[in-house]
């Protein structure tokens, strides 16, 4: 038989499930990646979650076709879309029903409590 009391039991079973969630939720944030073009397609920026610019891609001849404030002007461009597709990647993943509501912890708690 364990020496562990049941409450102990499920708070530890709690804490490793919630483990698990942070877990699986730290891996879908990690893999959120947006590339949206700039106006003109010419460049296409990657940003991840953190709004962290990780990878630029400019169409062959961009650099020769655009002038300086043109070229700063697309890729400035596509940067704000690709982060603000992130934000919303991220905001999508943490609205999810990954979380228990507050409200269901509460009444599971304040059941414990009763018996």
């Amino acid at each position: 038989m364990s020496d562990i009391h049941p409450d102990v039991q499920a708070a530890l079973d709690a804490a490793r499930d919630l483990r698990h969630r942070i877990a699986d939720l730290r891996e879908k944030i990690d893999g959120i990646r947006a590339r949206r073009p700039s106006p003109s397609g010419a460049v296409v920026p990657e940003v991840d979650a953190m709004g962290k610019l990780t990878n630029l891609y400019l169409a062959p001849g961009t650099v020769d076709r655009l002038e300086c404030a043109d070229l700063v002007t697309e890729i400035m461009a596509a940067i704000r879309e690709s982060t603000a597709d992130a934000a919303r990647q991220y905001e999508n993943i943490m609205g999810s029903d990954s979380w228990p509501d507050s409200a269901e912890t509460d009444s599971a708690e304040s059941a414990e409590q009763k018996v």
